[in-house]
């Protein structure tokens, strides 16, 4: 599955009532370790069919208040979510393999 980019209104709507395993990414253009994440990130989601993985751009103003309301403080900010429920966070870039063991994929 392609990596989606998303807004406020399709994060609400993808993490509200989701069946399927959900990683949302809070990144900028100007992080180097968020775009070095870029690339893991989309290998697990080609690896991972049960999982959607969503990227927000934190340079749109909009996006900066839903990561601010949600307590992003640093990026890339990974906030994992099962059945709607917000389960896991991390902090910072990881190669695909030690993000599939910390959220047990």
């Amino acid at each position: 599955m392609e990596v989606l980019h998303l807004n406020k209104e399709s994060f609400e709507k993808l993490t509200a009532q989701q069946e399927k395993a959900v990683l949302i990414d809070f990144w900028a253009s100007w992080c180097g370790p968020c775009m070095k994440l870029a690339g893991e990130l989309e290998a697990l989601a080609a690896d991972h069919e049960d999982l959607i993985v969503g990227k927000i751009n934190i340079e749109d103003q909009a996006n900066i208040q839903l990561a601010a309301a949600l307590g992003v403080t640093s990026i890339p900010a990974l906030f994992f979510y099962r059945n709607g429920q917000l389960v896991k966070q991390l902090v910072g870039y990881m190669k695909k393999a030690e993000l599939e063991a910390k959220l047990e994929l």
